[in-house]
């Protein structure tokens, strides 16, 4: 099947945050004429947080890592946790802890949608600020491991063919104290997948080659489950790295 020719570019603007800019050629645009395509730009806020297996309080402002005061510019954040709870005996091998999970996605979107101050606004405003408001399109925990996506509600729509994956590299090799979770979308004609990992800590002689190899065991083992889809020809990508 012939491709559609995607691009991506991205762009580091400082040591806390990176910014990606990416252009997708959806099947609308090759309705429209074969030879003329469509380029969609928006700008991704991607960042990581071991969090030591402290709960956030309820006060906790994430504004400023979100950096939503000095730039309210992104379209999609994306947004990793590690050690969301303590990697203990009985976190590792009990039933999972949602309610950690569910306390910073609700930290999240106050932050990302100004929530103190939407309340304030005037009513014949709030169509305009909806548009503009993001939504979690789905997030995802193994143990301390989560990944939360946010886009704005406008682009919610073209988000499709969500699919989530874990892969346990702790105990064993397989138990979720440690591994990574994986995240895939297609975002008009263009597929992202996003991955968080959590690997063995350490400096001493061999670790960094047992993170390597675990690294590699995840790129390995991570599987999207297929899925049947509208258009017959549309592949979707079953491995991290098959996706753009």
């Amino acid at each position: 099947m012939e491709q559609n020719p995607k691009m991506a570019q991205v762009t580091t603007i400082s040591l806390h945050r990176l910014v990606s800019e990416f252009a997708g050629f959806g099947a609308d645009a090759l309705q429209k004429s074969r030879n003329e395509y469509d380029t969609l730009r928006y700008r991704v806020f991607a960042s990581t947080w071991n969090v030591g297996g402290v709960a956030p309080q309820d006060d906790l402002d994430l504004e400023d890592w979100l950096d939503t005061k000095a730039c309210n510019c992104y379209d999609i954040y994306v947004l990793g946790f590690q050690e969301m709870v303590p990697l203990n005996a009985r976190n590792v091998l009990g039933p999972k802890n949602s309610s950690i999970s569910s306390r910073w996605n609700q930290l999240i979107g106050d932050a990302l949608n100004h929530t103190g101050r939407r309340r304030e606004e005037e009513e014949g405003a709030r169509a305009h600020h909806e548009q503009k408001q993001f939504r979690c399109v789905t997030s995802k925990q193994m143990v301390g491991v989560f990944l939360s996506v946010w886009v704005r509600s406008g682009l919610r729509r073209h988000v499709r063919h969500l699919g989530v994956s874990c892969v346990g590299a702790g105990v064993l090799g397989r138990l979720g104290n440690k591994g990574a979770v994986s995240l895939r979308f297609l975002l008009h004609g263009t597929s992202f997948c996003f991955v968080c990992c959590h690997l063995a800590s350490g400096s001493k002689d061999g670790d960094v080659l047992l993170r390597n190899v675990d690294a590699a065991d995840i790129l390995s083992r991570t599987r999207f489950r297929p899925r049947r889809t509208v258009v017959p020809d549309e592949e979707l990508p079953t491995q991290i790295l098959d996706h753009e």
